[in-house]
């Protein structure tokens, strides 16, 4: 497995903007192509950047309000797919799917939600399925692709793009996706909390 790997193709998408306009500065200037969705892809245009949409690479639209957007094979095999690997690549080529090589997600803010006093059925939107899909794929892929798993990791990132360019070793991406693993167990931690609390 190949040390150091190049970011082409970054998959941004967030709940929160804020402190993501550097990164995609320094993202833009090393030449890194940028795929999202909804608010994030027109927060990624409205500062002048070209955004691929994911709706564009799986031909179906966001679906059931929301709860659907980058749930498909062409975005997973996109993450998942292991570039060493012969049998995946010929089959990326058959299915057309792009290689994703950097995700950037932070998840629907669910504790906040519920410290907010929101009923229920907001508390349950809140629980956030794609976000969490895609931290999981990106730290499991962590060989090839780099994943920064809330905006708590934009800094790590930036001063990657800073020192190295557009550019991770293989200890970078490792260390990023412990940290995912890291926001993942959390998040769901919170949620079982939740749950057996309303339980009761």
């Amino acid at each position: 497995m190949a040390e150091t790997k190049k970011i082409k193709t970054a998959l941004i998408s967030v709940f929160h903007k804020d402190g993501l306009e550097e990164l995609l500065a320094k993202l833009s200037e090393a030449g890194v192509d940028f795929l999202s969705t909804g608010g994030t892809q027109q927060f990624i245009e409205s500062l002048g950047y070209e955004c691929k949409t994911v709706e564009s690479i799986t031909t179906y639209p966001s679906i059931l309000g929301g709860r659907v957007k980058t749930l498909h094979p062409k975005i997973f095999g996109g993450i998942l797919g292991r570039r060493s690997d012969e049998g995946d690549r010929q089959q990326m080529a058959e299915y057309d799917i792009p290689e994703i090589d950097l995700v950037v997600v932070d998840l629907y803010p669910f504790e906040q939600t519920v410290a907010s006093g929101a009923g229920e059925g907001d508390i349950i939107e809140k629980i956030d399925i794609g976000g969490i899909s895609l931290i999981r794929a990106g730290a499991k892929n962590f060989a090839d692709v780099v994943i920064v798993p809330s905006k708590a990791e934009y800094g790590v990132l930036l001063d990657i793009l800073n020192n190295q360019g557009a550019q991770t070793t293989l200890a970078q991406r490792r260390m990023l996706a412990a940290r995912a693993f890291g926001v993942s167990s959390h998040y769901d931690t919170a949620i079982h909390q939740w749950f057996e609390k309303s339980e009761k």
